[in-house]
């Protein structure tokens, strides 16, 4: 597959990051709580995106939005909670 492009959808109280790829979209999406911390609730990845690097290129872009914005993420995500597992060097960004 060509390179994943992450686009991210935020508003008030909700956002996704969302992958769209020959009709379909693999998405993470998360709740904002407050300002500076925010729920990864749900990551969905359609089966013609398993392999490709998706979901970590998701939460990779998760996480360096929330470096850059100060922000903490509670990995509610089973998915997210996982990746945040093999990524130590992620831990400033996750409660």
């Amino acid at each position: 597959m060509a390179d994943l492009i992450v686009t991210r959808e935020h508003g008030q109280t909700k956002g996704r990051y969302v992958i769209r790829q020959n009709g379909e979209e693999a998405e993470l999406t998360y709740s904002i709580t407050t300002p500076t911390l925010i729920i990864a609730d749900h990551t969905g990845v359609p089966d013609s995106f398993r392999g490709t690097g998706a979901g970590l290129a998701m939460v990779t872009r998760l996480v360096e939005d929330a470096r850059a914005e100060g922000v903490k993420i509670v990995p509610l995500c089973p998915f997210v909670n996982a990746t945040r597992k093999k990524h130590p060097e992620w831990a400033d960004v996750f409660v």
